[in-house]
């Protein structure tokens, strides 16, 4: 009896170790993903300097990334298509391209209930017409 009740104390504090481990690491990557979203500043491309054609732009913060194809004729935004959007937390944001192609740059309101999905895409937009 006492041998099976070491056993199950020792499995018991193994599955804690690795809890606990899991936790922690799910923790870093948490703080990891906050400090990379207060990092996204972006700069609103000058379209008079963009070439007509489709650039394609993509930014990851872990929870969440987009990839996007934006669409240049005569200076102006023609289309801006969401290629791909992963987000583990929160609500996405598909609604932001239309807003941008309605006010012709990327500075625009984030979604409502989606600051940080919006974040990313206003990013990849930028790094699609921007290359550093």
């Amino acid at each position: 009896m006492k041998k099976k009740v070491k056993i199950m104390l020792l499995i018991g504090l193994v599955v804690f170790v690795l809890l606990g481990g899991y936790g922690l690491f799910y923790y870093q990557r948490v703080l990891h993903y906050k400090q990379a979203v207060q990092a996204i500043h972006f700069t609103e491309p000058d379209l008079t300097e963009v070439e007509d054609g489709e650039y394609i732009g993509e930014h990851d913060v872990d929870f969440i990334r987009a990839k996007v194809k934006v669409s240049v004729k005569d200076q102006r935004f023609t289309a801006i298509k969401m290629l791909e959007h992963y987000n583990d937390r929160g609500e996405k944001a598909d609604a932001l391209p239309e807003k941008m192609l309605e006010q012709q740059k990327i500075s625009v309101d984030a979604v409502s209930g989606a600051t940080n999905s919006s974040k990313v895409i206003q990013k990849a937009v930028e790094k699609a017409l921007i290359k550093e």
